[in-house]
């Protein structure tokens, strides 16, 4: 158990990302948002990227960006420096951070909710961020969808929507886009939320939901792309397992921290 996250799932991640579904939907969400919200940037950090498996579609998209990758545990950074031997890796902890307008963009895909202090870290980030720099944001969302799989994975929280823009705004933030996405499958989550809630601790499997049948994997991959489908037509969707927020530095650091 380290801070945050169990260090022994570094390895079951990096067994199953590539061909998990979940996985495989939010990168091609992430790096969609990183083209339609930011055309032109040269840096970017992203935090958390546990085995590098964001890093590596952020790398291959844009190769001639100046790309690093930080990780509280160096357990995460063994994989992703694999991964991606043409980009930058530290450990770093989010909350220590000492970056001053370093980086054009910042990315921290499903790190927020692991970490206590994410009103701190915010405004790390956005003293970390050059001027007009674009904070992307992923999160799990809504109280009400907290299960096993919440603890196992050691949140602090699932977000509402209002919590993270007060948030976010609190941190010298404006918000260009807020959306949910895993909004298709939800009534599917739900009920494997469900599920999970009448099995004992000892009958819980952690990892079940990564592992599943290669055609069932496929039709909720289908459904994903639709979700991707509609945020490009421009819904914001109002519910949905995770969320995607696109914000802009609206105040200088100084005014932060």
């Amino acid at each position: 158990m380290g801070d945050g996250f169990k260090i022994e799932s570094f390895g079951h991640l990096a067994s199953l990302e590539e061909n998990n579904f979940w996985f495989k939907a939010r990168n091609r969400i992430i790096i969609w948002a990183i083209k339609k919200y930011s055309l032109n940037f040269n840096s970017f950090l992203e935090i958390g990227c546990g085995t590098g498996f964001v890093t590596q579609a952020i790398r291959e998209e844009f190769p001639f960006t100046r790309l690093v990758g930080s990780e509280y545990f160096e357990e995460g950074l063994n994989f992703a420096r694999q991964r991606i031997p043409n980009a930058s890796f530290i450990q770093l902890d989010a909350r220590e951070m000492t970056y001053e307008a370093d980086f054009s963009i910042i990315g921290a895909f499903d790190v927020l909710e692991h970490i206590k202090e994410d009103n701190l870290v915010l405004k790390k980030i956005n003293k970390a961020l050059t001027k007009d720099g674009i904070l992307f944001l992923t999160v799990p969302q809504h109280k009400w969808l907290w299960s096993k799989a919440d603890d196992y994975a050691c949140h602090e929280r699932r977000y509402s929507s209002s919590e993270l823009h007060e948030k976010i705004q609190n941190a010298g933030f404006e918000i260009i886009r807020s959306t949910s996405f895993v909004t298709t499958l939800l009534p599917v989550m739900l009920l494997a939320r469900l599920v999970d809630k009448n099995k004992s601790d000892t009958d819980y499997d952690p990892t079940h939901e990564l592992r599943i049948s290669p055609f069932i994997n496929k039709v909720m991959e289908y459904f994903m792309i639709f979700d991707l489908y509609l945020i490009k037509l421009g819904i914001n969707l109002p519910i949905g397992g995770s969320r995607l927020i696109v914000v802009k530095k609206e105040t200088d650091f100084e005014d932060i921290i």
